[in-house]
């Protein structure tokens, strides 16, 4: 039986009927009598402490405690944010700046180098970057520099993924000397990522609630490594060789540039790192006899046929969309199951009746209908297809006959 917090109103109707029934008489109905105005003043306090009341049950809870700042006693808190720091979690990631090495040709030699917080643009956003060292001009050529996103057009301090380039493209010096006014990026340093949205964090408190440290065990691994809010799962592995640990790292497509998730490499390096040491530095974290190989996942492209696919006229583009799109999602949603660390229920498993359930669902909704789904990987076509050792789903190429 859901409790529902009865209204002001009802609270004052009640109080009124409790002295009705002490008294043993109706009380006056005028709306400024003495027992109906104070009924009103109880009954409002009386509202305010159910309201209190249940706002304090919902802090209890993980899935519902309130991110916004609150004031109690003159101290000022944060629910959830206390539940993180009390669980081990911390604090939500705040954004991360990019860092980017570029190519500098240096024109002219100088005895003075080019001060540490040079500045440069890239035109497409607007964002603004500063080297991080000076750059020598003792002798002319191509000379590599490292730069990091100070500011944006939002009066923002340049983190987050906008920040991060394609290697290629051209950063501009605001006010060069002695260098080219131009700079190619030739590599990332630090990825930069968005600060940790509250749905994130939340969900990050709940995994790491379901799944406690145990000093080196497989939850411990997937910890460390999805600290960075540019990677989205880790799923480590006992290698083939003893005391060694493959862990395969997924990344979001913001950070990585990759629709499959697929890491960089200094993502791969940021995600080893983090399992080394934690954030003052020490090597407090992964057993001294494990030795950790940090690998990307890799996607497994099923490829669909659909057969005898009807559709009312001029609905069949439509109708093979959103196959396509309820199909991709289906994929995308399968990870590996790892025993000791993933949470039932299972989602390790492709199977062609459950492609072919959705494919029926998703033609039904739309006044159309198939015939029959086959499924194929390289050629081959399965029933059922297991997951692993760091394995993602995807959609190939579908085809309609």
């Amino acid at each position: 039986m859901a409790q529902l917090i009865p209204t002001t109103q009802q609270l004052a109707d009640d109080a009124v009927a409790q002295i009705d029934l002490q008294i043993e008489q109706q009380t006056p109905l005028l709306p400024k009598s003495f027992t109906r105005v104070l009924t009103k003043v109880w009954a409002g306090t009386d509202a305010l402490l159910y309201k209190y009341a249940s706002w304090m049950l919902l802090q209890m809870f993980v899935a519902h405690a309130s991110m916004r700042e609150t004031t109690v006693l003159g101290r000022v808190i944060r629910p959830l944010v206390e539940w993180g720091r009390l669980f081990g979690v911390g604090d939500p990631l705040p954004a991360t700046q990019a860092q980017l090495s570029i190519s500098v040709l240096v024109e002219a030699t100088s005895a003075t180098p080019v001060p540490a917080g040079a500045q440069l643009v890239y035109p497409p956003t607007g964002l603004v970057y500063v080297t991080t060292t000076p750059i020598s001009l003792a002798t002319t050529g191509t000379k590599t520099v490292t730069v990091r996103a100070s500011s944006d057009q939002k009066n923002g301090n340049g983190a987050g993924v906008a920040g991060n380039v394609l290697i290629g493209a051209q950063l501009s010096f605001a006010n060069p000397r002695n260098v080219a006014r131009l700079a190619t990026v030739t590599g990332s340093v630090v990825t930069g990522a968005d600060a940790e949205t509250e749905n994130v964090y939340r969900a990050r408190i709940v995994r790491r609630v379901q799944q406690r440290p145990q000093g080196g065990a497989y939850a411990d691994y997937a910890q460390w490594g999805e600290e960075d809010p540019g990677i989205v799962h880790v799923y480590p592995y006992r290698a083939a060789l003893p005391g060694q640990v493959d862990v395969y790292v997924e990344a979001t497509e913001a950070s990585s540039g990759s629709v499959d998730g697929i890491p960089t490499t200094a993502q791969l390096a940021l995600v080893k790192a983090l399992i080394d040491y934690d954030v003052a530095g020490k090597a407090t974290r992964r057993p001294v006899n494990a030795g950790v190989n940090t690998k990307p996942v890799s996607r497994v492209a099923f490829d669909v046929r659909v057969t005898g696919l009807i559709a009312n006229d001029g609905e069949q583009p439509l109708v093979e969309q959103a196959i396509r799109a309820a199909v991709d999602e289906y994929l995308r949603s399968r990870e590996p199951f790892i025993v000791g660390l993933s949470v039932l229920p299972r989602q390790d498993r492709v199977t062609q009746a459950a492609v072919s359930g959705i494919v029926d669902d998703v033609a039904s909704n739309l006044g159309a209908s198939v015939t029959s789904v086959a499924m194929q990987i390289s050629g081959e076509a399965f029933a059922a297809f297991t997951l692993d050792n760091g394995q993602k789903a995807k959609l190939g190429a579908v085809s309609f006959a």
